[in-house]
């Protein structure tokens, strides 16, 4: 076998197994191993202890994932964490954990070996699964809705910084964070606008922690809390409409509709902000097409390409403008609303 052809098989192999790799880091975040690695490293023993683990099989993952980069495993069996295993801190400037706990839980899991039908049948592989959608699933398992509030609260943190440095909120005095969960975002947004004040929408069981976020960073007093459905309503008088994965979580007639509610509730001169993945070029784009991979597996929704996101802008009622790119994955899809 030729040099090249081995280097492949071996590329091809990493691939197939890469399952392995998502599983091991979802039981390290899950164990918050990074975290006992913070300030210094430790022996096995030690962090087994930490964690209530099996000091054995916990050395097997740990090497494991010291192999793939994620931790740094020394002469003597110590472990470290590595730039990428930094990214499994709960304080990391871009934290990961989160959604590393989450893509790990068994009905995501599950519902990934289910993709299969999804290709045949176009269906959602959870709801064939399950026998319902994944938002029922949640709201009657506070264990997973907490679970997956954290992902998405991780997710925002680590792109509030590139969403910040991309876009001109300061043109902005009151923007409306539609389906914003519990307002990590906007609280980024508003604390590097001063004049800026805020309005948070979303569910009430989502918004019901919201006030303690605004508290901590000083900005009670700049944030309205309302809660809601954007499948009925969205709060009126803001200039700016943000909402960050949410159109993408849903097909086209229901992104639709959450889209119109935002229309009727703007003013002539607002504006519209969709923060997602757009899909890129061929043979490009692998996060944002395996994100949109994982809309069709989870929830029925698609990431679209700038074309979509245009087209599903005008059926709502918008004049597409423009995506300002916003870091590696995100773009921020503006648009106004069209005078009627």
């Amino acid at each position: 076998m030729g040099a090249t052809r081995t280097s492949a098989y071996a590329d091809f192999l990493n691939l197939v197994n890469g399952y392995q790799v998502s599983q091991a880091i979802y039981a390290a975040a899950t164990l918050g191993i990074a975290d006992h690695l913070h300030d210094t490293p430790r022996d096995v023993d030690e962090l087994a202890s930490l964690t209530a683990c099996h000091p054995g099989a916990l050395y097997r993952l740990l090497r494991a994932l010291a192999a793939v980069g994620v931790f740094h495993e020394d002469d003597n069996k110590r472990f470290s964490l590595t730039e990428i295993g930094e990214c499994l801190r709960s304080d990391s400037p871009t934290p990961m954990a989160g959604w590393a706990a989450y893509i790990g839980r068994p009905y995501h899991w599950q519902s990934w070996g289910h993709l299969l039908h999804s290709v045949r049948t176009g269906e959602v592989a959870f709801q064939d699964l399950y026998q319902q959608s994944v938002w029922d699933l949640r709201a009657a398992d506070p264990e997973e809705s907490a679970i997956f509030d954290r992902a998405m609260t991780t997710n925002s943190q680590s792109t509030l910084q590139a969403i910040v440095a991309a876009y001109d909120f300061g043109q902005f005095g009151h923007v409306a964070d539609i389906g914003g969960g519990q307002g990590h975002l906007l609280s980024g947004i508003l604390s590097a606008n001063p004049q800026l004040r805020g309005t948070l929408f979303d569910q009430p069981h989502v918004v019901a922690r919201a006030q303690e976020v605004f508290a901590r960073h000083g900005l009670s007093e700049r944030c309205t809390i309302v809660p809601g459905s954007f499948f009925e309503t969205a709060p009126a008088g803001a200039d700016a409409y943000l909402l960050k994965s949410i159109v993408h979580d849903w097909d086209d007639d229901d992104a639709i509709s959450i889209l119109k509610v935002c229309r009727r509730a703007m003013g002539v001169n607002a504006k519209l902000l969709l923060i997602e993945r757009p899909i890129g070029r061929p043979n490009e784009s692998t996060i944002n097409k395996f994100s949109d991979l994982n809309m069709l597996v989870m929830l029925g929704g698609r990431e679209r390409t700038p074309e979509q996101y245009a087209e599903l802008c005008q059926a709502a009622g918008f004049r597409f403008r423009r995506i300002v790119q916003a870091g590696m994955f995100f773009g921020i899809i503006e648009a106004e609303p069209v005078q009627m």
